[in-house]
């Protein structure tokens, strides 16, 4: 039978992301590439996963998800981000958090559709939705800063946008957008009638104090705002797949729908582990952004003493860094010239950017054990464009 690969794949390919991690196996490299995030899984969400496997919860659950968690997440919700929510009508837990962002796209927009993505963008947004058959509008956010500015986000409208992705803290920037910006994206939401789809992922890593402010507490938003969040980062668990949408009733009615038709479910063993580590003390959200500190600097201080210049992230786990010294033709061979050179994997800046801008950094994620990143930051120091 002859191959024809189906239309809607266009010419999608596989992410940077996963390329540059199996040429970091090709090479017996360090990995600070794909967000893998490889590190110990906190005791009380490995035994609370152990437990339910031991104790035969291994049957699917509601398509929402196990009532224990999700009433664990309106806890939480209600305690750290300032959202009420009913945890029988309004949150939904999904196959990860671009499971949640997939069913959202086909739960609430068309093919043909505008889907605003702010750039520098995370390429599973904007490939989940040229999938889905909607058309991709751009808002190209200006380095370094990359503030949310109202005109520009009016210029990046068309007739036919029906919603915005914001993702704060931001990955690959590290971005975490202010309560005054998301005021402006309120503004325009409102005036436009546009649904706003959030992904906060990694709201627990955030740095000098900043605070994470979830857009559905902004006036005029909660009716509006698919808030989107995950367990893989927190629990350090991104290969357990977990993470939940939260909506008014008719909108997670929705997601719950295309969730049943797409997943099923989540993993429900999985799903009792991370309802455990819900009752983890403050101090360990505490502890893990004070972690997460000290190896930003670790590596931005590497990558300046290389000639790399970073942009400090205020959020998440990931710095970019400008490649534009080494002369390279892309960010591509920037970043495969690197791995040959130090044995340490990065992400092409490419597959964040559409344009020049992409070309001109590439993308290290930090979150690994101290003293992999000591060696990858050993290594990066003694690299010279």
């Amino acid at each position: 039978m002859t191959f024809r690969r189906a239309r809607r794949l266009g010419s999608l390919v596989q992410s940077d992301i996963r390329r540059m991690t199996r040429e970091c196996e090709r090479v017996g490299g360090i990995n600070l590439g794909q967000g893998i995030c490889d590190l110990p899984t906190p005791p009380l969400v490995r035994d609370g996963a152990i437990e339910a496997i031991r104790a035969r919860k291994s049957t699917y659950s509601f398509a929402e998800g196990a009532l224990e968690l999700r009433t664990a997440i309106a806890r939480k919700l209600a305690e750290r981000n300032g959202i009420v929510a009913d945890p029988k009508t309004e949150i939904v837990v999904t196959v990860g958090a671009t499971g949640a962002f997939a069913c959202a796209i086909h739960a609430l927009l068309d093919p043909g559709d505008g889907l605003l993505v702010m750039e520098p963008y995370y390429g599973y947004h904007l490939n989940c939705a040229l999938l889905a058959g909607l058309e991709a509008h751009f808002l190209p956010l200006k380095a370094p800063a990359f503030r949310l500015e109202e005109a520009a986000l009016r210029a990046a409208l068309k007739p036919n946008t029906r919603a915005i992705v914001l993702c704060t803290p931001n990955n690959p920037c590290g971005r975490v957008f202010t309560r005054a910006e998301l005021e402006v994206l309120a503004k325009v939401a409102r005036e436009k009638d546009l649904w706003v789809i959030t992904d906060e992922i990694y709201e627990d890593i955030r740095y000098d104090g900043r605070e994470h402010v979830s857009p559905a507490t902004i006036p005029g938003l909660a009716d509006r705002t698919i808030t989107i969040l995950g367990l893989s980062k927190t629990f350090s668990i991104t290969g357990w797949r977990l993470g939940y949408a939260v909506a008014a009733p008719e909108v997670a009615a929705a997601l719950q729908l295309v969730n049943d038709l797409f997943y099923i479910c989540a993993p429900t063993p999985l799903q009792h582990g991370v309802a455990a580590g819900f009752g983890a003390p403050r101090s360990f959200f505490t502890e893990l952004a004070d972690d997460y500190a000290r190896k930003r600097e670790k590596l931005c201080k590497a990558l300046e003493r290389a000639g790399l210049d970073p942009v400090w992230p205020e959020g998440a786990y990931y710095v970019l860094a400008d490649v534009r010294k080494m002369g390279a033709s892309t960010s591509r061979d920037a970043a495969l010239r690197l791995l040959e050179e130090t044995k340490v994997a990065s992400v092409p800046g490419s597959a964040f950017f559409r344009g020049a801008q992409g070309e001109e950094c590439v993308r290290f994620c930090f979150a690994k054990e101290h003293d992999a990143l000591d060696e990858a930051c050993k290594r990066l120091e003694a690299f010279r464009p």
